[in-house]
């Protein structure tokens, strides 16, 4: 199914939905209607939440389909339950998660395990 439109082609603005018609009865109801939060999605933000519901949110099963670290995963559902209209809020134990995480990326640089490109992705991702 193709998604509406939600800019105008032409000069960018919002567009809303003023007209309904049923495809049976051609009964044509006018008015302005607004688009579901979930119609605002974009395409990667849908796809994500499709992968989401279809793995149940089982994060582990959602890293091996999607091939992703479970800190991305975990990113990706914070910017898109902003891109929904709701507050992220850390608790206590994620913001201690990410402590110990931004701390273990640290010590593998420390150790070469991995390069600074890669500790940088990956602390950038706890953000």
């Amino acid at each position: 199914m193709r998604k509406i439109l939600e800019k105008c082609p032409s000069c960018g603005g919002d567009l809303e939905v003023t007209r309904l018609s049923c495809t049976a009865c051609e009964t044509v109801i006018t008015g302005r209607y607004q688009s579901c939060r979930f119609c605002r999605l974009s395409p990667e933000h849908q796809g994500f939440l499709e992968a989401f519901v279809k793995s149940r949110g089982n994060v582990k099963e959602m890293e091996r389909e999607l091939g992703i670290s479970y800190w991305t995963i975990r990113n990706q559902l914070n910017e898109l339950i902003k891109a929904l209209g709701f507050e992220v809020e850390l608790i206590a134990e994620e913001e201690g998660d990410v402590k110990n995480r931004r701390k273990e990326i640290l010590d593998q640089l420390d150790r070469g395990e991995i390069n600074v490109g890669e500790a940088t992705e990956r602390l950038a991702h706890l953000r």
